[in-house]
């Protein structure tokens, strides 16, 4: 059974179905470098699998390596991409770990990365983890249920000026101090455990100008609680820098994020990559101050209307892409 309480092949059946976000425009990024026998790319955020059954699809001579934090996510995709065989090789790793893991795999470089950030559509939808403020559930909210601290641990116990901070860094929330005033006050009556509870206490927070705009009042306290929870931004500080520099000469990578917080990071790594980085005045600029990516998208792309009309969870999503030009030169 699937953690929902369904059947796994009903919860293969569902994933079949949807189609992740961007994932024509994922493949074309990453296709001149996949091309080759033995081409190695990497799906740092398996999930459900869509993104990997598309890559090992569409480029028959290349090996995936996928990374996912979540075992139930694992052991469904491990079912979905059966029959590419040896071809797929999945491991249980958050995508920070990448360099570790493709060490214990014997690869030094690899010709694609993919990320495709934020909560799956699995955990979304899996009414008993907690994600989603539309129906009540345990407040856990961890991408692995192993380990970590849950969202409710979080609530219950964290200073009322830390999570202010979290609220602020994490969800943009400006109404972060009427929220985390009326926790506090809440959780001395007695703590946290689920989902409605909290959101219910966000709606009587809030003043009504504030409820009025920007979707559901609770969404930015659910988005900022999740990535404390999972370290998710303090992750991918780490992980796309470690990716780029796994990346071989030639090798590409894209990055599909869908808030703010995320894709600037991307962006400032990104950017430094693509950068000249000598002194000004220099009259030749040596081999190890040049660029050593270059960048293949244009700012941030976006869906199509008709990719959201048909995928809601596509409508946040921003994808950037870049491409290996040379090694380091120490």
């Amino acid at each position: 059974m699937s953690e929902s309480g369904e059947p796994a092949t009903e919860t293969l059946g569902k994933q079949a179905r949807h189609v992740p976000v961007l994932l024509r425009r994922c493949l074309d990024l990453l296709a001149p470098a996949l091309t080759e026998p033995g081409a190695v790319v990497v799906d740092c955020t398996l999930g459900l699998g869509g993104h990997s059954e598309a890559l090992l699809t569409a480029f028959p001579a290349a090996r995936l390596v996928a990374l996912d934090r979540d075992q139930e996510a694992l052991r469904l995709s491990g079912e979905r991409l059966a029959p590419y065989g040896d071809r797929a090789t999945l491991v249980h790793a958050v995508y920070d770990e990448l360099p570790e893991v493709l060490d214990r795999l014997g690869i030094p470089r690899v010709q694609g990365v993919l990320f495709d950030l934020g909560v799956s559509s699995m955990q979304l939808d899996e009414a008993d983890r907690g994600f989603a403020y539309a129906q009540d559930a345990p407040l856990d909210m961890r991408m692995d249920q192993t380990t970590g601290v849950s969202a409710a641990e979080v609530l219950n116990t964290y200073p009322p000026g830390e999570l202010v901070r979290i609220l602020r860094a994490y969800g943009e929330e400006k109404q972060a101090k009427r929220i985390v005033s009326a926790v506090v006050r809440e959780r001395e009556r007695a703590p946290f455990t689920r989902s409605a509870r909290l959101v219910e206490l966000i709606r009587d927070a809030l003043p009504q100008a504030a409820k009025r705009t920007g979707g559901n009042p609770a969404k930015r306290t659910f988005q900022a609680l999740r990535i404390e929870v999972n370290g998710e931004l303090t992750v991918l500080e780490r992980a796309v820098p470690a990716a780029v520099e796994r990346l071989a000469v030639g090798g590409r990578i894209a990055v599909l994020s869908y808030q703010s917080l995320e894709d600037r990071l991307v962006k400032q790594v990104f950017a430094a990559g693509a950068a000249n980085t000598a002194p000004p005045g220099l009259p030749v600029v040596p081999e190890r101050y040049q660029p050593r990516l270059k960048l293949l998208t244009r700012g941030a792309e976006l869906p199509t209307e008709e990719e959201i009309a048909e995928n809601r969870r596509a409508a946040p999503a921003r994808l950037r892409g870049a491409q290996r030009i040379r090694e380091d030169v120490r």
